[in-house]
């Protein structure tokens, strides 16, 4: 009797064994699918369609993670999705009404903050298929942890970055973890070494902000922002304004250059954005933060008195 179970048993756990297979082969294509429908997003026209939509994706590709936990594909569309959606939606909102709603802004930003990291983990997850103990090695020896990745691991490593800065930003407050702010530069050097064209200068962009952000006692400062800016417009050519808003917000300002500031802004709004689809909805959002700077050019900027007797 005992045999005849067994018998019985035994093709039953091959056909649960097929089953989960097929599951996890069919969850997985719908992985690479849903990993590769990002040009359908950035070449959209409107931001708020994109915003609505964003959430239900999101939760969706969390979803198939917990099935195809080292899905490469999901994990990078997770960390950049999440990284997007707090930068153009949730952190923006918070810039709109900080100065009307100082407390509500502050809780957006929070929220932002929370994002953010939940996109620097999905990267994390990314980065640690290849390199176990990443962040470890990153304080440990950075040269020798980074030189195991390739030219295909920039997206995850720009994303990581990214995503991390961004939460440090939202949250100067948290000490902890504006302190590891110098383990930022190495992975971005890293990925320049690998291919600074990656994403039409994308990393050059980053480098804006990250060296605008900091004085040239931290090792960085306008000089070296501006010659990231420089090599960003090159490689991105007549494709994407983000670096001008990136100088006029990170260099200008702290220069007291309005002139500059107001210039960089006009030019990113004369910009025709259906002139090249691929970026439209980048270059929608980054024309949409460059009128609410510009709205604001006078808190910006301390009075000019050297004309007044």
């Amino acid at each position: 009797m005992k045999l005849f179970y067994k018998l019985i048993l035994i093709p039953g756990c091959f056909l649960l064994m097929q089953g989960c297979a097929v599951k996890q082969l069919a969850i997985s294509k719908l992985g690479d699918t849903l990993a590769q429908s990002g040009s359908v997003y950035a070449s959209d026209n409107d931001i708020e369609l994109i915003g609505e939509a964003l959430p239900f994706s999101l939760k969706t590709i969390e979803g198939l993670l917990a099935e195809v936990p080292e899905h490469e594909g999901l994990l990078l569309t997770a960390a950049s999705g999440f990284t997007q959606y707090s930068y153009v939606y949730v952190e923006y909102e918070a810039l709109e009404i900080e100065q009307t709603q100082p407390q509500k802004a502050q809780e957006l930003r929070q929220r932002a903050k929370n994002l953010y990291l939940r996109g620097r983990t999905y990267a994390l997850r990314a980065i640690e298929l290849k390199q176990e103990n990443f962040i470890a090695g990153l304080r440990q020896n950075p040269d020798t942890t980074l030189a195991v990745f390739s030219k295909q691991d920039i997206p995850a490593l720009y994303w990581f970055s990214l995503s991390w800065v961004a939460a440090m930003a939202a949250d100067t407050s948290d000490m902890d973890m504006v302190a590891d702010l110098n383990l930022v530069e190495p992975i971005i050097l890293r990925c320049l070494e690998l291919d600074e064209s990656f994403d039409q200068g994308a990393l050059h962009t980053f480098m804006i902000s990250y060296q605008g952000g900091r004085s040239p006692i931290q090792g960085g400062g306008a000089p070296k922002a501006r010659l990231h800016f420089a090599r960003a417009e090159e490689l991105a050519g007549d494709t994407n304004v983000s670096p001008l808003v990136s100088l006029a917000e990170s260099v200008s300002i702290s220069e007291q250059n309005r002139l500059e500031f107001e210039t960089l802004l006009n030019q990113a709004l004369d910009f025709k954005v259906d002139a090249h689809l691929p970026t439209r909805l980048a270059n929608l959002v980054a024309q949409r933060r460059a009128r609410l700077l510009l709205s604001r050019t006078d808190s910006f900027f301390l009075e000019d008195f050297s004309d007044v007797n």
